[in-house]
């Protein structure tokens, strides 16, 4: 018996339940069995071995030496060769995690950033073969650096084979999508779904003139949703999945989660046969290749998040994107109020034990401004005019702001939008360089080391985004490029500076400044207990709106971190937090009971 079959055993009766829940007495059950079983055959040595020492230790990508960074591959090295060539920089940070943005073949130039797919199992020619995937892998294995790679669950290209074959008529294909004769249930549905791009893509269904149907299109019009419905689409797309597996993926960002079941009358988001495919996929995975994970793209706030972790007995994701911190924690930048952060983290603490989250300042993406609207009220802020606040605050027009930046996806008629630009410029840094100005720079530097310092402090695993560590700017020139001026979240989709990386040793410049302090706060998290899997982990009150306190906590060891969000000194006083501690930055003995904190200062204070 292989331990394949050991595992299947195990876990054979819940998966045969759950299909049979959304299929009935199908009979491609029998066929996504035996796909599991080829792809385990399939699988290499080296990854059975891995997915054995994973097994023995499960909460591997909780540990504390965990440091993530996502990229384009282009826009870092070219290609996938190139990317392989410069795993030594990546390592000389310290990366044990590195996401590639889609690179999975797509059409050209409208592919929503990679999102539109035409082969999930085939690299994008422009970036590399399937081959140079599985050696840029191994390497990175010997580095001890895992790979995630987007798994675009909900929607194909509209040049994928099967849409073509659905366009030419074949009704297997059709089926593969959610399609319908007339205008009228379509317009019913779009009543109570959202739309997820209301100025540039209104709407949830187009006409598609060669089927002569009309097709859900939850994002762009070139991305034609699936149907999960039809048993046949699972069991392809889990098998592309375990696919990625045999390649070297370890970890799989399964994009846009909540969107993958419609049902008329509902926002077609969170519903419950998410969660019955989302179980299925780790049953699947469990079985095949427990050394992968999986890491759920859930942009909802923190109340609706756990459902997605499942539960301690029947878990779905690993881990999910903390996107609700990155914008929190933004808002407090801009405003020095830490209150609506603090509301949300612990929102987040207050989550069973097994859930885990990337945090993260930056990403592909642009910072959606979904604050808890009611909670502002409480604290006297009106939501819509703190939302136009941030997003002008953030492109630099509000009077008074050191950022720049630009909106996004602005929408005229609820005056809602989105910010762009990189950590860097967000923070002051470009105005200060623009200008001249020293004390600018200084300003901005202090900021941006301060976000990161939270973001490694807070419960869950870090993810920098490429370039933050040596501070890349905001690039204008996509203004000039017709396929890339559309869309202003390419203003921080720059291709890597080199000669500003290799700065980074050069003292007194912005990138040997940014390299040092965030390295010096990587190699804090990865030596200290604290950041242990099974440490606790709380907010503080300091009796202070501007400053925000951590405190992470094991059976010996306590560490207390303090964030000063403001460019003021500011005094805090943390409540039964007594006896002596060594603040680790400055390498010098304190008090937590009440500290005095220079402007956008940050302390991780270890008890003696």
């Amino acid at each position: 018996m292989t331990l394949f079959d050991k595992r299947f055993a195990q876990r054979r009766a819940e998966l045969e339940a759950l299909y049979r829940e959304l299929y009935g007495d199908s009979a491609l059950l029998e066929e996504l069995e035996q796909t599991m079983a080829r792809a385990y055959e399939d699988r290499s040595l080296t990854l059975r071995r891995l997915d054995s020492s994973r097994e023995k230790k499960p909460d591997w990508y909780r540990a504390g030496k965990m440091l993530g960074m996502t990229m384009y591959t282009d826009l870092f090295a070219g290609n996938l060769r190139g990317l392989e060539k410069k795993l030594d920089y990546l390592a000389e940070q310290g990366i044990s995690y590195l996401h590639l943005m889609p690179l999975l073949k797509m059409p050209h130039p409208d592919n929503d950033g990679g999102y539109a797919v035409e082969d999930f199992t085939q690299v994008d020619p422009a970036l590399g073969s399937n081959e140079d995937l599985q050696r840029l892998t191994a390497a990175m294995r010997k580095r001890g650096m895992s790979l995630c790679l987007d798994f675009v669950m909900n929607h194909t290209a509209d040049s994928h084979d099967w849409a073509r074959r659905a366009k030419a008529g074949e009704q297997a294909y059709i089926d593969r999508y959610i399609c319908f004769d007339t205008p009228e249930i379509p317009r019913e549905m779009e009543k109570t779904i959202p739309d997820v791009f209301p100025a540039t893509a209104p709407g949830s269904f187009l006409y598609v003139p060669e089927m002569g149907k009309y097709v859900c299109s939850s994002f762009h019009p070139y991305q034609w949703d699936l149907n999960y419905r039809n048993p046949a689409v699972f069991n392809d797309m889990a098998a592309a999945m375990l696919a990625l597996a045999n390649l070297g993926v370890e970890v799989l960002r399964v994009d846009a989660t909540p969107y993958l079941w419609k049902e008329m009358g509902t926002s077609c988001r969170n519903l419950p046969q998410v969660h019955t495919i989302m179980r299925m996929i780790r049953l699947i995975t469990e079985c095949v290749c427990p050394g992968v994970i999986l890491k759920g793209e859930v942009v909802m706030a923190p109340k609706e998040l756990a459902p997605y972790f499942g539960t301690a007995e029947k878990p779905e994701c690993h881990l999910l994107y903390n996107s609700s911190t990155m914008c929190t924690q933004w808002s407090a930048l801009a405003s020095g109020d830490i209150r609506q952060l603090k509301h949300q983290l612990d929102d987040l603490h207050s989550l069973p034990r097994h859930c885990a989250f990337v945090n993260y300042l930056r990403c592909h993406d642009d910072i959606g401004w979904g604050l808890n609207e009611e909670f502002g009220r409480g604290i006297g802020q009106d939501p819509l005019l703190h939302k136009i606040y941030l997003y002008e605050f953030y492109e630099g027009s509000f009077p008074g702001s050191w950022a720049r930046g630009e909106r996004y996806n602005y929408d005229p008629a609820t005056r809602d939008a989105r910010s762009c630009g990189t950590t860097a410029s967000l923070c002051g840094i470009e105005k200060g360089l623009d200008e001249g100005d020293g004390a600018q720079i200084d300003a901005g530097i202090r900021r941006d080391l301060l976000m990161h310092a939270a973001v490694m402090a807070m419960a869950g695993f870090p993810m920098l985004s490429s370039g933050d560590e040596i501070g890349q700017l905001n690039g204008y020139g996509y203004h000039d490029d017709p396929d890339r001026r559309e869309d202003s979240r390419n203003l921080h989709r720059t291709a890597f500076n080199w000669d500003n990386a290799a700065r980074r040793t050069v003292p007194g410049t912005v990138q040997q400044r940014l390299w040092d302090g965030l390295r010096e706060l990587e190699r804090l998290r990865a030596a200290e207990p604290c950041f242990a899997p099974e440490a606790w982990v709380t907010t503080w009150d300091t009796h202070n709106n501007h400053v925000l306190a951590l405190l992470r906590k094991t059976a010996e060891e306590t560490l207390v971190c303090l964030f000063n969000f403001t460019g003021q000194t500011q005094e805090v006083w943390l409540d039964a937090v007594e006896g002596s501690y060594t603040d680790l930055i400055a390498g010098e003995d304190c008090f937590c009971t009440y500290r005095t904190l220079a402007p956008y200062q940050y302390c991780f204070c270890r008890k003696k």
